[in-house]
């Protein structure tokens, strides 16, 4: 096959936009007859704008388009597939308005505009949050912890995706703020970037500021996969003092105590998780697994792993609470959406990370320098 179909969320997000596209202008084809031409065109530009947006998901398409261009396109498919939303939505109700009288006409007619103007006011609400980063402190309470990693302090950093939505000069705060923490150790969590092109050596030089008392560990996200770029972020890392741990492990020592840390890298989703990753565990001291994705978890626990510290969700990077649940898309990949997770005597932290994929927006996710500090209970 010459591309493998994405039916999630790409393939979902283009047939529901072009079902809006068809319902908007069947409405709009007989409200407004004069504008029939005008009408025409702008259907299709929409699905063409919408098909872009889907086909970018594909390295084969990518590869002859500047990077940038490509996250904007898909940006605009994405903001229009909303957008198109709430116009629909504000067709029904205006459709409804000449039933009332007019009093209530008013308030009907005016509900519509709202919905119209809901989705780009969220849209806008949600690029203004999308660089607040804030640090996130948080206990992870630990069986029998050893005394000298009592209050050891882990920052972490992930899901990044410097690129067009995330500048340089943002990703430098970022690391001063975790540099503030005067954290133990430092991890990276993947997602240097989004897609081959984003500013990758830009990227590493800015952790290769990160400091940590024990250094900085990491492990790969998938859009080091999508990038191809695994192999050449492990060896520029190295230079920059920066160990990604790939199918590795390594033992280091706090006080009298020690702790082993193994790394894997994006661990392919409804694949069988960590194959091997049983041999890195060293029996008798803490073992922590660096795993980009959450849904990794389970495994990881039943193998003897007493934390596991991810990312990848971006803590569902539009999110809303109705009736105490949330609704985000990550939940469809994972029931490990964000923040601590405890089953049994084994944990799971998930950071909302920094950056954003899609469009430049964060709604109810905001982005997070997580600081984890370890307690006994």
């Amino acid at each position: 096959m010459l591309f493998r179909i994405h039916f999630f969320p790409g393939l979902c997000f283009l047939l529901l936009g072009q079902l809006l596209v068809l319902a908007v202008a069947q409405r709009l084809w007989l409200r407004y007859p004069r504008y029939r031409i005008v009408l025409v065109v702008a259907t299709a530009v929409s699905t063409v704008l919408q098909m872009l947006g889907y086909l970018l998901e594909f390295q084969r398409v990518q590869r002859y388009i500047p990077a940038a261009m490509c996250s904007w396109l898909e940006c605009a498919a994405l903001v229009e597939s909303m957008c198109l939303v709430g116009v629909y939505f504000a067709l029904l109700t205006w459709e409804e308005a000449p039933k009332f009288q007019a009093s209530r006409r008013r308030f009907v007619e005016a509900a519509g505009a709202a919905m119209c103007v809901t989705p780009v006011a969220g849209t806008f609400f949600g690029i203004v949050k999308h660089n607040q980063f804030r640090v996130s402190e948080v206990k992870v309470p630990i069986p029998n912890l050893p005394k000298d990693l009592d209050g050891l302090r882990i920052v972490q950093v992930t899901d990044i995706h410097l690129s067009p939505f995330l500048s340089e000069t943002e990703f430098a705060r970022v690391i001063d703020m975790a540099n503030e923490t005067r954290a133990n150790l430092a991890l990276v969590t993947g997602d240097l970037i989004t897609r081959r092109g984003d500013p990758l050596d830009a990227c590493l030089r800015q952790l290769g500021r990160l400091r940590a008392d024990a250094g900085v560990l990491g492990c790969m996200g998938n859009h080091e996969v999508y990038a191809r770029a695994e192999n050449y972020v492990a060896i520029q890392a190295q230079r920059q003092g920066i160990e990604f741990l790939r199918h590795q492990a390594k033992v280091l020592q706090f006080g009298g105590a020690r702790i082993n840390f193994a790394g894997v890298d994006y661990q392919k989703m409804h694949s069988k998780y960590l194959v091997g990753a049983e041999q890195m565990i060293v029996p008798g001291i803490l073992n922590v697994l660096l795993s980009h994705n959450p849904d990794v978890f389970r495994v990881a626990a039943a193998q003897g792993y007493d934390l596991t510290i991810s990312g990848h969700t971006h803590g569902g990077q539009v999110d809303f609470e109705i009736l105490h649940e949330h609704l985000n898309v990550a939940r469809y990949f994972t029931n490990y959406v964000r923040g601590l997770y405890q089953e049994g005597k084994s944990s799971v932290y998930v950071s909302n990370g920094i950056g954003t994929i899609g469009v430049p927006v964060r709604l109810g996710a905001p982005p997070e320098v997580s600081l984890l500090h370890l307690c006994a209970t």
